[in-house]
Order: C-alpha cells, then structure tokens, then sequence
C-alpha cells in the first residue's frame, strides 16, 4: 500500500491548536468528537487520532492510501492531512509501539445514531421507548458491529465510557454530547455484548466523580461488583401468545387474582447456601405454585441492587434483573413458563426512592440530576435514600420507560408500585419545618400525582390486560379510580387497613375478642371505594412482627386452627388475595431474607394441614364466581350476621353474576363450637358445605355439617330463608346454593 507523507503546512490552517491538544489528553475537552476524527478544515480533509501508548498511527483509508499521523503530543495525540481526500471517507487505524502492531477501527469517524426525535422527545418526557435509545446496545451501524453506548449527562465537562476494552482509561472513549438533550453517546466498533462498563464523568467544575453504573443499563454485574455489561439484543423465543392474547381480554376486577408473593433469593436454596438461577426457581416455584392454585406470582424488586438486605427496594438498575439469579433471558425463560402453566407474574416497581450509593443516580453528573438538590424535598428521612425529581420530565420520562420495559421486554403481567404514600405527601414522615409546600401551600406532591397517572395511562394503552396495584396506605381518594375520573389510574390498591385490623384482631385472646368484633366488620363500611387487594406481605413477617402463627394465642391446636379460619374468612372476603410465602404452610420463625423457608415443617400434619386448606380456598376461589367476579361491586355481598360478637361469629354471603350459585361463609373465632346457630339465607334449599377449615384433612377435628344443610322458607335476619348449621370451634365454612 502507498505511503503519503503528511504535507508542511501552516499549523493554522490544518492544525489542532496545541490548547485544544493538551485539553484532551488530559481529559478536560468537552468536546472530543469536535477535535478527533475526520475533519475538513481550511488545509484540507485532517484525520486526528489519540492513541495512548502508541509510538506511529498510521489511518488506512478506504481510497487505498496509507496516512502517516505526526504525533503532536506525547500522550498520544496524532494528526495527519489527506491530500485530496473529500468526505466521506472511510478509514482505519494503525498503530505500533515496541510491543507489536494493531489494527482498529475509529469511532471518532462514525457519525450519531440518536437524532434530533430522540432529544425531543426526552426534552418533553415522551420517549417511551427511552431504553431503546438510551443505555448499551450491540448494533450494526454503518455497515460495522459494535456497541452503541448513551447516556444522559446535561451539566457534565466529559462523559466517558470505560470497560476493560480501554483499561478503565476514560481518555480513550470521551463521548459525543448532544447538546439538545444533555445525552451524550459513541458507537464503539468491534465491541460485543457481554463487555462489563461504567461511565466516567467529570463535572462541570473539572472534578472526576467516582465511576457511573449505566442509569438504562440491561443488565450488570453481580455484587459487590457494581458495573454495567452491555446485554445481548432481544432474541428470546416466547411461546406465551396464547396466554398473553387472553391476557388482553380479561376484567381482572372481575377474575379471580389469587397471588403468592415471592422473594426468590429466599424461597428456597441450594444445598450449600446459593441462589438457585432463574431455570431452577421456574423447575421449581412454578409447579409448586401452580399445584397449590395461585393465580399469579409476584415477586419483590428483581432490579439490580447492591444490598441484599434491602430485598431489592433499593434500586440501582431500574432496567436489568439482578445477576444474583442469572442472566435477563434467564429471567424471560421463568416469565414464560410461568405463562405456559398458566400464572401471571407482578413484579414489584420502586419509583419512590433510590439509594445513595457512589455507583448510582445519586449526582450523576456532579448535581442534583435526578434527584432533587434540596433535601426536604429530596431525601428520605425514613430509608435515607434520594426521591426522584418528578417534575423533571427527563427523570420522569425515565421512570415511565422503566415501567414500560419490564412489560414490554419480560412481558410482565403487572408493577406493584411500592411506598405511594411517601410519593404522595411532601410531608410523609417528616416533621414541620422539614418539608416545602407546594405552589397552592398544601402537602400535596402535585408532579408525582402526575407522574403516577402518566405511567398508569401508558401502561393501560400500551398493554391490555396487565394490573398496576399500589402499596398505599392513607386514604387518598381514587386511587384505583381512572385517570379520567381524577383518580391515579391503577387497577387496585393495597388494602392495609384490613390489613391492620384484622391482624390486630387475630393477636387477641378469644376471651378479649368480642370487646374487638368491629376489627373485623369495619373494613366492609369502605370495601367497595377503591379496588382492594387484600395483602398478608412480607411486610407482616419481619421487624419482630414474628410469623402469623407467632402471633396468635393459644395452644398448637388453636393457633393451627384460627389460622385456618382467618384464611378461609379472608378467601371469602370482597378483594383479591395475596399471601406472602411460607405463610401457606404457617412458618413458624419470621421470615429471613438471607435463608431458606423451613420446609421440613411440612414433615408434621398442622403444617401440612394448612397448605391443603390453602390450596383448597384457592381451588374453591377460583371454581366459584360468586366469590371473585363481584369483589369490587357492593352488590356481590351482604352481611347475614355481622352484630354476634357475643360469640365472635360473623356470616355473609358472596354474590356473582345472574345464574351463578351464592355462596354463604359462616367463621367462629373461639374454640366453643356452635351446633343449631341458625343463619338467615338467599334462597330455600340444599346449601352443600363446600369447604370446612375443621375438615381433618387441615389438622381439625372433624366437626361439620354432613355435606350440607336444608334451607326452609323461614324467614331470618332479613332473609326469606334460614338453615340451622354447626360451626366448629375456630374454624369457617363455606356453603353454596345448589340448584336444579
């Protein structure tokens, strides 16, 4: 190949002026996509190149000529000037040193792949598909393979990424900055998917920050270890169409939602003490959940974080599932056959706050970024962790597209958003003084009540059939109200009043309970104002809350035997259900995160008692419309006896559709049976006993109605009809109408 030796020539016509040099070598250039490169300049076409450690570079242009460089700067700084080249010009890089000799591409000479749609819509907080452009992608871009890297950085002097692909140098890959949207990206040529990267950042006062995790980072890797790695492109193979089409088609207000809530470094383990990968929890959880009847898996915050203790509601990666299990596919292979069995999979969504770990969000770019600078609106007292900014379209833009991603790339069924309250109320968990009021003097976070009714809206358009449920537990107004009606726009809320009370009524001695009854009673007066989950969370089994076993009085038989009742009364309960793991099979211990559940308890007969009861009430749930199509409609329940607490006994009966068969619960929480109680009902007839907590098969005692009772046309507690049943002690049955 023919040699060109570089013309003399003036340096102010071709050269690069020697402070804009010792600018970039020493990693103080904002602007290295300006100096380095192709560029036409008043000399002529200049090919510019920063090779540390190089001694010659040489460019090979596509016209065949090989371009000696003059190094200008010991660093590694060299240029050269193409005699009679014009743009476009093609060209690769050459360098030698003692070492040896190797041969690049420049990506200095590649143009962007973002465009000005991109920094429009980032700038007004509409791009939804932010992590399709943003964060590490492999892709082909002018005809070569490598990886697309951009991030968004407005105030910062230098962004740069670093990997072991440049010895962590963040002089060797400064970025392009865009100046529309504060992003700045490089294409890498060569680069492939697997490549582990950080960000280096310097701020706009020239301090270098401790390096940057990717904020649209896919995946990363595994603590303590904190940096990116670039994911391979979205090749799973789903098999879930048929399941997902269904999906779209269902009122889930009207469906039975029976969820089994899930930590997966904790439900079980490996033999030495591991987490088992994201195939072995599928071969496992999954035939489990299935056979006991659930209806959905949701699981605690799967994106990445560095704090095991935190259960993943401290976030570092709102984008990548956590590499404590395996890989994002090995994530999507457990959401699809999740899918094939016929379960849903929530997952829970942490827009509330972040931590403040050097690696993350926290400063990004030397400010308050996404974060706000102020701390009474910007840090959390309660997990001091940061709050987001929701005001700022490009953080709120970025929480929606987080939101998004998880449905559109893991097809989930459903986000738990957590902590709303602490979203809601610029005053949550603090004192006077320690919060700002908003513009009208209130406590109200007007842009996140924004931001949460956006990211509904999106959701709901964007994928027919998911939930969106939030963990809320004040008395804000409409939060599963429709945005166009002024409420949040989620499908469901939480119910933690029921929630509370009737725990409380649970730890009571049944001596005490009748002084109480209205723990139980009082939930039905609001059952119907919002869409209710009822949740029995993790939440209720840590902090020294002890297990729901612990926590009920009495002796084996009858913590074993109220734990029963209460489950078959929540079962039959308006709302949607959710039981934490290990609950099914009464754990005895408080759950810990950083063990295995204790499932040789299922060795004994009370524990495997309650899971047969609990897959029972599921089959039953799911079997019987009068007990889920109506849960949020105050038309599919009426009380039969809700004034007995003389005898702590409560009755009502559940409703469905025209033609579906009601079915009347009956519950006892105290240990004295209760033969010949007379129940008023619906309809005359033979009410077949469908479900007996004191069934033997659950560790009871046996107690029952035969199979049935007969309803006579006597009226009773405001009903045409009544039966006379017995009520074991602390125990529940259900009855349902048969007809024809």
């Amino acid at each position: 190949m023919p040699k060109v030796t570089p013309a003399s020539q003036k340096p102010e016509n071709w050269q690069a002026h020697p402070d804009a040099i010792a600018a970039l070598v020493s990693g103080r250039h904002g602007d290295a996509f300006g100096l380095l490169g192709l560029h036409k300049t008043e000399g002529g076409m200049v090919v510019r190149a920063f090779v540390p450690g190089a001694d010659h570079v040489t460019a090979l242009l596509d016209t065949g000529i090989a371009l000696d460089l003059t190094r200008r700067d010991n660093a590694g700084f060299f240029e050269g000037r193409a005699i009679g080249a014009a743009p476009p010009l093609g060209y690769r890089l050459q360098a030698r040193n003692g070492g040896g000799e190797w041969v690049f591409e420049d990506p200095y000479r590649f143009p962007p792949i973002l465009g000005g749609v991109d920094d429009y819509l980032l700038n007004e907080g509409t791009h939804q598909a932010l992590y399709r452009r943003l964060g590490a992608h492999a892709v082909q871009h002018e005809g070569k393979h490598g990886v697309h890297f951009a991030v968004w950085a407005p105030n910062a002097r230098r962004v740069s990424v670093v990997g072991d692909f440049n010895r962590w140098n963040g002089l060797i890959h400064p970025m392009r900055k865009r100046t529309g949207s504060g992003v700045w990206e490089i294409f890498l040529p060569g680069l492939e998917a697997g490549a582990v990267y950080k960000y280096e950042i310097l701020d706009a006062a020239g301090n270098l920050l401790p390096l940057k995790a990717d904020p649209i980072g896919r995946q990363a890797e595994l603590r303590p270890s904190t940096a990116s790695v670039v994911a391979h492109g979205e090749s799973f193979a789903w098999s879930d169409a048929e399941f997902l089409a269904q999906r779209g088609k269902t009122d889930w207000r009207r469906a039975p939602v029976s969820i089994y809530e899930v930590h997966l470094g904790s439900w079980q383990r490996r033999a030495d003490g591991g987490f088992l990968s994201y195939d072995e929890l599928a071969a496992r959880l999954i035939p489990y959940a299935q056979e006991m009847g659930f209806t959905h898996l949701q699981f605690l915050p799967i994106s990445e974080h560095p704090l095991d203790a935190s259960w993943g509601y401290q976030p570092i990666g709102l984008f990548a599932p956590t590499a404590r299990f395996g890989t994002p596919d090995g994530f999507a292979g457990l959401v699809d056959r999740a899918h094939a069995a016929g379960l849903g999979v929530i997952l829970d969504w942490v827009p509330a706050h972040f931590p403040v770990d050097s690696h993350g969000l926290a400063r990004f770019d030397g400010t308050a970024l996404y974060e706000h600078d102020d701390p009474r609106k910007g840090f959390h007292p309660d997990w001091n962790t940061a709050i987001y900014n929701f005001g700022r379209m490009e953080v709120a833009n970025t929480l929606y597209a987080s939101a998004l991603y998880w449905l559109d790339r893991f097809h989930i069924d459903g986000l738990r958003t957590d902590a709303v309250a602490s979203m809601l109320y610029l005053d949550y968990s603090r004192e006077d003084g320690e919060w700002i009021p908003n513009a009208q003097g209130g406590n109200t976070n007007t842009e996140a009540v924004d931001f949460l009714r956006q990211a509904n809206t999106l959701a709901y358009a964007l994928h027919p059939g998911i939930m969106s449920i939030a963990e809320e537990s004040t008395s804000w107004p409409g939060v599963s109200a429709p945005v166009h009606a002024g409420g949040l726009g989620f499908g469901f809320k939480w119910n933690m009043g029921w929630m509370n009370d009737t725990l409380d009524y649970l730890a009571r001695d049944p001596i005490h309970r009748p002084w109480h009854h209205d723990k139980l009673t009082f939930g039905l007066l609001y059952a119907f104002s919002e869409n209710f989950v009822l949740p029995l969370s993790h939440d209720e089994v840590v902090h020294g809350k002890g297990s729901l076993l612990a926590r009920i009085p009495g002796d084996t038989w009858q913590k074993f035997a109220t734990l029963r009742a209460y489950y078959a009364f929540m079962w039959a309960h308006p709302g949607k259900k959710l039981l934490f793991m290990g609950q099914e099979f009464a754990q005895g211990q408080e759950w810990n995160f950083n063990q295995s559940l204790d499932w040789h308890l299922l060795d004994t007969h009370w524990h495997q008692g309650v899971q047969h009861c609990v897959r029972d009430l599921n089959g039953v749930y799911r079997g019987e419309p009068a007990l889920h199509a109506r849960d949020c409609e105050f038309e599919g329940f009426r009380w039969i006896s809700a004034d007995d607490r003389e005898h702590s006994v409560l009755a009502w009966v559940r409703f469905g559709a025209v033609g579906d068969a009601p079915v009347a619960m009956v519950t006892n929480f105290t240990p004295v049976p209760r033969p010949g109680y007379r129940i008023g009902l619906p309809e005359a007839g033979r009410w077949a006993e469908i479900l007996n907590t004191d069934a033997s098969l659950y560790g009871g005692g046996g107690m029952g109605n035969l199979g049935g009772v007969h309803a006579t046309s006597t009226p009773w507690q405001n009903f045409p009809a009544s039966a006379e049943v017995t009520i074991p002690p602390l125990a529940t049955i259900y009855l349902r109408l048969e007809r024809g």
